[in-house]
C-alpha cells in the first residue's frame, strides 16, 4: 500500500470529528451544529478517498474540490462552535489547526493537478 499524506490526515481528521461529535452530544447536549459538523468534517476524507481512485483527472479535480470545499464548511462550524462557547479555545485551536493544514493541503493538490492538465 502506498503512502498518501492527505489520505492519512483527512481519516484522522474524521476520526477527532467523530470524537468531537460525541463529546458534544454527551457533554454539551448539542446535536444539530454537531450533526452538521459530523457531515461536513468526515466528507472530506470520503471525497479523497473517492479521488484516490477518480477515473480520470477532471473526476480527480472535482472530487478534491468538493473535500476542500466541506473542509471549508467543516471550518464554518468549528469556529461558529468555539464562538457559541460549546468549545473552548483549547479544543478549538486544536482542531482548527488540523482542519487549515487539511485546506492548505487540498488546495496545493488542485493547483498542482489542474498546472499539470
Amino acid at each position: 500500500m502506498r503512502n498518501n499524506v492527505v489520505l492519512d490526515k483527512s481519516f484522522e481528521f474524521a476520526v477527532r470529528i467523530v470524537n468531537l461529535k460525541k463529546y458534544l452530544n454527551i457533554s454539551k447536549q448539542e446535536r444539530i451544529l454537531a450533526s452538521q459538523l459530523l457531515r461536513s468534517g468526515t466528507s472530506i476524507g470520503a471525497n479523497v478517498t473517492e479521488a484516490d481512485q477518480a477515473q480520470s483527472k477532471a473526476d480527480f479535480i472535482a472530487k478534491i474540490c468538493i473535500a476542500n470545499k466541506e473542509a471549508h464548511e467543516t471550518r464554518y462550524w468549528l469556529r461558529l462552535l468555539h464562538e457559541t462557547e460549546y468549545i473552548n479555545d483549547e479544543e478549538y485551536s486544536s482542531i482548527i489547526n488540523d482542519c487549515q493544514e487539511l485546506i492548505r493541503l487540498l488546495q496545493s493538490i488542485i493547483k498542482s493537478a489542474k498546472d499539470k492538465k
